[in-house]
């Protein structure tokens, strides 16, 4: 198996492609005509006070309530606020135009650290870091060849616990076919389908079993996909079109979008697999459908680079969240915990230390 460096280098990360404009304060109102984008320090009692660091940050078009990849990134800097005691800004876009002017509106407004969320920010984001030396930047999902000193790419090897969600898909499936569908299609989103179709040939292969993927092949790299990460009727079509082929077990990667998908699940009364956030927390309302979610640590992430930013110990060293470092997991089957076998269970246990120790290899 790749080890976290070596990921590190396969993965020039991608993300859900979202967008960004209008600039809003941590209690999120728009003020997208604001010229300082930014809050005080929080009232709450903070373990450690650093009221003169402000920590940033820019999103994609899901914004900061997208139940997924940007609302988990953004609690990272809503705990780092808490625990710091730091002051922070940030700018929620709405076109990938918006990514350099929010960049350059939040130097001015005098951020030391800014975190920008997404794949489609990586160009502006090293234009950025070039031009403001003196600040330090991360960006989730995205990793440089070459970065400057004052860059550090957050990265996930989310085909980890994705390879356990397609094995667990096809050991709850009735039908014997389960799917998938994307958002954009970029890496940081096939990733997740490589690893889920992966997790179903590994069951097929330890079962003697022909569970069928739809919406996704690995091989020829092509399947269903949004091509956005707002459109839910586009994702409730997606995914209905899987039920119509049998699926029932569906996957959305698609940010927002996906939430569609889930509608279609829910109405259709069969199960579904989040991504990126636990669905049980982050869209409550499906979790009577939802067999697991695939997670990434991003408010970690975001969290720890804040707080080396903080103390003088920023570098540019790539971090990848990993099933071996707790950065990537599989959530707890909620309501389904009393359906998913032990036997299931155990198996889906050794999988992941076989992933760790090196012995499945997924990309």
């Amino acid at each position: 198996m790749k080890k976290t460096a070596r990921v590190a280098a396969a993965i020039l990360v991608t993300t859900l492609a979202l967008t960004a404009c209008g600039e809003r304060d941590d209690d999120g109102d728009d003020n997208s005509n604001a010229s300082d984008p930014t809050s005080e320090a929080t009232s709450e009692a903070p373990q450690e006070s650093h009221p003169d660091f402000k920590a940033c940050m820019v999103s994609d078009s899901g914004g900061f309530d997208d139940k997924s990849f940007n609302q988990t990134s953004h609690d990272g800097l809503m705990k780092a606020k808490e625990m710091y005691g730091i002051q922070t800004g940030e700018a929620q876009s709405n076109a990938d135009a918006d990514y350099g002017p929010n960049l350059e509106n939040l130097a001015k407004a005098g951020c030391n650290q800014i975190t920008t969320v997404g794949f489609l920010l990586g160009e502006a984001t090293e234009k950025a870091a070039k031009k403001h030396k003196d600040i330090d930047y991360a960006i989730v999902d995205f990793g440089y060849e070459n970065p400057p000193k004052n860059i550090k790419g957050l990265s996930f090897a989310t085909d980890q616990p994705a390879f356990l969600a397609g094995y667990l898909a096809a050991a709850q499936s009735e039908s014997g076919i389960v799917g998938t569908v994307g958002g954009a299609k970029i890496q940081t989103v096939t990733i997740f389908m490589d690893g889920f179709q992966k997790g179903v040939e590994q069951y097929n292969a330890d079962k003697g079993a022909d569970v069928k993927v739809v919406g996704w092949d690995v091989e020829k790299q092509d399947g269903s996909f949004t091509n956005d990460f707002e459109n839910q009727a586009r994702g409730q079509s997606l995914a209905d079109a899987l039920l119509r082929q049998g699926a029932d077990v569906i996957m959305p990667v698609a940010g927002p979008a996906g939430l569609g998908g889930l509608q279609a699940v829910k109405a259709a009364g069969k199960k579904a697999i989040w991504v990126d956030t636990d669905g049980c927390v982050s869209a409550a309302e499906y979790c009577d459908i939802l067999l697991s979610s695939v997670m990434k640590g991003m408010d970690v992430a975001v969290e720890t680079a804040i707080k080396d930013s903080i103390d003088g110990n920023f570098t540019n060293e790539p971090y990848v969240g990993t099933l071996e470092n707790g950065g990537v997991s599989l959530a707890p089957f909620h309501e389904f915990d009393g359906e998913v076998s032990q036997e299931t269970k155990d198996e889906l246990e050794a999988l992941k230390e076989k992933i760790i120790s090196g012995e499945i290899t997924i990309s």
